[in-house]
């Protein structure tokens, strides 16, 4: 299972499209709280996330779930890619951090870097 954490509905259903059409099971959340208070977060394995959202963004997530002990695997998307949030993400653990618009097979290269032989 793929959640897709992005406050842009476009992106949202885009990426949920893309994933589904991949095989994967996707769950779009649009805030990163809506993710956290979820029944998705045990079950996902993988994340992709926006890196700029409203209250809580995406880094923070990521960094809420490392202090948690969560490990699941984060691709980050932006429309602002900083290299301060870029080293932030690598520093975590992320997998990808890609810059909208970003190539829909640069994404499969994340995901299949995240899921590795995991079964759809």
């Amino acid at each position: 299972m793929i959640s897709i954490i992005d406050d842009d509905e476009s992106v949202r259903v885009g990426l949920d499209y893309l994933v589904k059409a991949l095989g994967y099971i996707p769950y779009t959340f649009e805030s990163a709280e809506a993710f956290l208070q979820s029944l998705q977060l045990p079950a996902t394995h993988c994340v992709i996330s926006d890196v700029r959202m409203p209250a809580m963004s995406g880094l923070e997530l990521q960094s809420h779930l490392r202090s948690a002990g969560n490990e699941v695997p984060f691709i980050f998307i932006t429309a602002a890619p900083e290299e301060d949030a870029h080293r932030q993400a690598v520093r975590q653990g992320a997998i990808c951090f890609l810059t909208k618009p970003f190539d829909e097979n640069a994404l499969i290269q994340c995901l299949n870097a995240a899921l590795g032989d995991q079964s759809k």
